[in-house]
């Protein structure tokens, strides 16, 4: 039997809020559900950055109903000017007297200070239901927020020896059919999409998220230190329909540079040294607001995020195929390793799911 309690009403707002994932830049997906008397009479989630928020939608929809009413919201009501008024000061305006809160928001801007203006207003406020799956929800926002840097999320796809293309460099395809369309609604959900120039001059890709309907398409970013990409690669088309941002050492060749950029090409200079500095350029695309990164490898950029203690999230695609190949067939990660087992890498909160017959496990890489 279905309970109609605090929890049910959560869930909802959770639901809401999780459908405009890939939708809000660098702001957190939020849902808000209003309930009068033992009925809905608001909905709202927060559609995109600079719109309403949640909460003023679902006071919109719930009009003078809304008085009265307890208010589910996934996130702590913001209590600052920024792109629009504060949530809290609508709440209280509009007559509501309980407020259930999923999670505090961690942006310093807020940081409780939305739940105390509630609360000072008599308005009873309880906090922390599924406050884990709010947070998951908005793992990207979390980040970037208090660091400004990118929550980068790995994905491979491989076969179960871990190769990501055979020895004579043949990928297409290694995974099924499902899994690739798993794969285009990551890219709908992250702001930029990276990869190396390797990948880009071996499969000359389009770097984009596909489906059944239009999708919001992601930045394309290319870790380039010296300019190598091909001046027809398609991924320098169509700037205008989804841009791309080439991160390039200071050693690039200047004449290269300049062809580049005399064709809209946004091109970063991160450090001096003959590699990208990948760190700098975390931080450079932060600057520019990009807070969630899909990186696509291949192995030597993936194996260099690693190292770097710089990959948030790992999503690993495997294939029930094995292709061998011994050195000559690129694995998914490619970096000098650890002398004992006991210095690897860890995932943590490990999920596993199946996508036709690939096996596709999910993790939190484990820093020591």
């Amino acid at each position: 039997m279905h309970v109609i309690n605090d929890e049910a009403y959560m869930r909802l707002a959770l639901q809401i809020a999780q459908s405009a994932l890939g939708q809000t830049g660098i702001n957190p997906v939020v849902g808000c559900v209003l309930v009068k008397n033992g009925r809905i009479v608001g909905m709202g989630a927060h559609l995109k950055r600079g719109k309403g928020h949640a909460e003023v939608l679902a006071l919109q929809m719930a009009g003078e109903e809304a008085k009265g009413s307890t208010a589910y919201v996934t996130l702590e009501p913001c209590s600052h000017f920024g792109k629009t008024p504060p949530c809290s000061d609508r709440l209280v305006e509009a007559g509501v007297t309980r407020v259930v809160v999923a999670g505090t928001d961690p942006n310093p801007q807020v940081a409780g200070s939305g739940i105390g203006k509630l609360r000072a207003h008599g308005i009873d406020v309880s906090v922390g239901l599924l406050g884990e799956e709010a947070a998951s929800m908005n793992e990207v926002f979390n980040k970037f927020i208090v660091t400004r840097m990118p929550f980068v999320t790995l994905k491979t796809a491989s076969t179960l020896d871990g190769r990501i293309a055979s020895k004579t460099g043949d990928s297409k395809w290694i995974t099924s059919e499902a899994s690739r369309a798993f794969v285009h609604t990551l890219r709908h959900r992250h702001q930029g999409i990276m990869v190396g120039v390797d990948t880009v001059i071996a499969d000359d890709p389009l770097l984009s998220a596909r489906g059944d309907v239009p999708a919001v398409q992601p930045v394309r970013i290319i870790a380039d230190s010296q300019l190598r990409v091909p001046l027809d690669a398609r991924v320098l088309q169509e700037q205008d329909h989804q841009p791309t941002i080439l991160l390039a050492s200071a050693q690039a060749p200047a004449e290269r540079r300049a062809a580049l950029e005399a064709r809209g090409i946004a091109v970063l200079t991160c450090g001096d040294g003959p590699q990208v500095d990948l760190m700098h350029a975390m931080r450079q695309l932060g600057e520019r607001e990009i807070g969630s990164i899909l990186l696509e490898g291949g192995g030597r950029l993936s194996g260099a995020m690693l190292e770097q203690r710089l990959l948030d999230k790992l999503v690993l695609m495997y294939a029930p195929k094995i292709i061998g190949g011994g050195s000559e067939a690129p694995s998914n990660f490619n970096f000098t390793g650890f002398a004992k087992m006991a210095d690897a890498i860890r995932l943590d909160r490990v999920k596993v799911e199946q996508f036709g017959s690939d096996i596709c496990l999910t993790g939190y890489p484990k820093y020591t």
